[in-house]
């Protein structure tokens, strides 16, 4: 066995993917990429990007524009245009990637659990609602979990493990470091960069700051889509 790459919200951006794996010397058949969902919308090149994933053997989660675009394909009437265009666009391969992305993946050899974004703190993973998996950013005043980008308590900051949980969703100017959570969306899209916390084989997450050490990133090309990651709160 290799390295483990795990890999933020890639949104379509293949030229920022490809960088960032010759950046971290991805070894194909060596190493393994596992990204934290959202590989389509927004981004010029959707549809190279779940090839690419494809052809390197690559796993991924199932983010909310993964699966807004699932939804696209049963149920096209009144879908954003490029939505319905990429749908229109893709190869029975490409959907059967789409579909078979699981929601949470377990990497028990890192004490890991990749999700796209995030988990309720103090409930079970298999009683969480899978909208809050794919969504969920912070705590609001009464503890409920919300996908408000207002919402200041991140659910990170009162998650406690293990597992250790790598995410992403939530596009900041900078990772997410806490003690049993660590947020990897640095908003490439939106003119930010593209991250991957790069794990020795059997290295468990660093916890808290320290996950700092093992993470790699890349300059976006520029800003595909309107917009930017907010500040880290």
């Amino acid at each position: 066995m290799g390295r483990t790459l795990i890999v933020g919200d890639v949104h379509g951006c293949l030229d920022e993917l490809d960088s960032l794996l010759e950046k971290t010397r991805f070894a194909q058949g060596v190493d393994d990429v596992v990204l934290v969902g959202d590989l389509v919308a927004r981004g010029p090149n959707p549809k190279g990007v779940l090839d690419r994933v494809a052809k390197i053997g690559a796993r991924s989660v199932r983010g909310n524009h993964d699966a807004r675009l699932l939804e696209v394909r049963r149920q096209p009437q009144g879908a954003k245009p490029e939505l319905v265009k990429l749908a229109a666009d893709l190869s029975n391969g490409e959907w059967h990637y789409l579909e078979a992305m699981p929601l949470t993946l377990d990497l028990p050899e890192h004490g890991a659990l990749v999700v796209h974004a995030g988990v309720i703190p103090g409930r079970p993973i298999e009683q969480t609602p899978s909208e809050a998996l794919l969504t969920i950013r912070a705590l609001d005043e009464r503890g409920r979990w919300t996908d408000d980008k207002r919402a200041t308590a991140l659910w990170g900051e009162s998650y406690v493990g293990p597992p250790h949980v790598v995410f992403g969703h939530n596009a900041l100017d900078e990772p997410q470091f806490h003690e049993w959570a660590t947020g990897i969306d640095t908003g490439c899209v939106y003119g930010g960069r593209l991250t991957a916390l790069v794990l020795e084989e059997r290295e468990i997450v660093p916890r808290g700051k320290a996950a700092a050490a093992k993470l790699t990133s890349v300059q976006a090309r520029r800003a595909y889509c309107a917009g930017h990651p907010g500040p880290i709160r």
